[in-house]
């Protein structure tokens, strides 16, 4: 089973964005694929404490499945970028979607 990463803006927005992340990771799973959510790691007192734990995630995933605001957020450009020089696969949510 393909394993997805979740990318997406969190900073800044109300609940963390958690709602839109929940509701792509519901998606993926019911297209059959294996997730790794970002909005159910624990929680961090910084923000690179969360990017730690977010690369950690990337790199055991098969892809990446991005939510729209990607681009605008610092924490999913990274993720993003590291996805990239590892090879794997990213591409917005609806596309990994049949």
């Amino acid at each position: 089973m393909m394993r997805l990463y979740i990318a997406g803006p969190m900073s800044g927005l109300p609940e963390y964005n958690y709602p839109a992340f929940h509701a792509a990771d519901a998606r993926l799973k019911a297209a059959g694929y294996d997730t790794l959510n970002p909005a159910t790691n624990g929680e961090c007192d910084s923000w690179e404490g969360y990017m730690r734990a977010a690369i950690a995630q990337v790199i055991q995933a098969d892809g990446i499945a991005y939510l729209p605001g990607s681009y605008g957020s610092r924490g999913a450009r990274i993720e993003l970028r590291l996805a990239e020089e590892l090879g794997m696969k990213s591409a917005p949510l609806d596309s990994w979607i049949i």
